[in-house]
């Protein structure tokens, strides 16, 4: 399985992304290492506000350029109300292919 998450940086700036494991990925991003994105190194990862599972890299990859393409009100707004992926996205992608799922 596969994961597209949004995630919010303690600035308040969102952080798109795709792994195969959350926890593992979210600590990464904390850590400041050597697997942190770029972007995480100069803004601090707080929490996984919003994930999508997927069976593939391939479908995660697509949601996640798609989700990319959103501004900030849109994805403030899809972390809200997750239904509003179809509305956003249903033209663009096969919105049944993706679970949403619960992150604490």
């Amino acid at each position: 399985m596969y994961y597209t998450y949004i995630l919010r940086c303690k600035d308040n700036s969102l952080y798109t992304g795709i792994t195969t494991d959350l926890e593992r990925r979210l600590r990464e991003h904390k850590q400041k290492g050597e697997k942190t994105a770029k972007y995480t190194l100069t803004h601090t990862a707080q929490k996984i506000e919003i994930a999508w599972e997927s069976e593939n890299r391939i479908l995660a990859s697509k949601l996640e350029f798609h989700l990319k393409k959103l501004n900030k009100k849109q994805k403030e707004e899809l972390i809200k109300n997750p239904q509003l992926l179809s509305s956003f996205l249903k033209e663009k992608i096969q919105i049944d292919l993706y679970t949403k799922i619960k992150e604490e």
